[in-house]
């Protein structure tokens, strides 16, 4: 308790939740603006992680960094939030891929199917192979997390699919990169995983009492 009759740590955990619904919104629309003003930049044949190269390029390092510590605040919601084992796996694994957004803004991709304008397709360096690395991390500990948390959440099939939708959209676009068809389901990927992660962190957000809730309690008492 921060002050009499107001729970300061169902405040905080409230506050840590609400950021895994900030999260995919700010994700995605900073990096739609930020394509749409790239010049040469394709949704059909481009991830958004191409947007790291190039000039402008830290305004999607940005955009990771950020987006990760706001997934890591929700990680921690989710580990005050839920409880036993399902708690410290569902809020480890999105921790985890916090950490992996920011780690791949640190290690930038290989350019891809002619971005930058200009660029050829040379040898994997070892910044891309990375950056390739911490994204698969990323999305298959996304994808676990939905699968481990579906017995906390109703209804519980919705989460086990989201997991399932991540995992395999992953590893499809993986395979079929760097077609179009690959990059839709990578589209198609990061689209669910963020709404799990707002859906997740909402439901987890009505589980935690309100902060006001015992002060009213000791109000009516007296």
């Amino acid at each position: 308790m921060s002050r009499e009759g107001f729970d300061g740590a169902a405040a905080v955990t409230r506050s840590l939740l609400g950021w895994g619904v900030v999260a995919g919104p700010f994700y995605l629309v900073l990096g739609v603006v930020l394509a749409l003003t790239r010049p040469g930049f394709s949704f059909a044949r481009h991830p958004l992680s191409a947007l790291l190269l190039g000039p402008g390029g830290w305004w999607q390092a940005l955009n990771l960094i950020l987006s990760g510590v706001m997934t890591a605040a929700a990680a921690f919601g989710l580990l005050r939030a839920l409880t036993g084992r399902r708690a410290r796996w569902t809020g480890g694994l999105v921790g985890v891929d916090g950490l992996c957004l920011v780690l791949s803004a640190i290690f930038p991709p290989d350019p891809v199917a002619g971005f930058p304008p200009g660029s050829g397709s040379g040898a994997a360096t070892t910044s891309g192979l990375l950056h390739l690395v911490l994204g698969g991390v990323g999305f298959l500990a996304l994808g676990a997390a939905a699968l481990v948390s579906a017995g906390a959440f109703r209804p519980a099939g919705v989460f086990r699919a989201a997991g399932g939708v991540v995992i395999l959209g992953f590893l499809g676009g993986a395979a079929l990169s760097p077609g179009g068809a690959g990059v839709a389901l990578l589209w198609v990927a990061v689209v669910v995983g963020w709404a799990w992660l707002a859906t997740a962190s909402i439901a987890a957000y009505r589980i935690v009492p309100h902060p006001e809730l015992h002060r009213r309690t000791v109000s009516s008492a007296a």
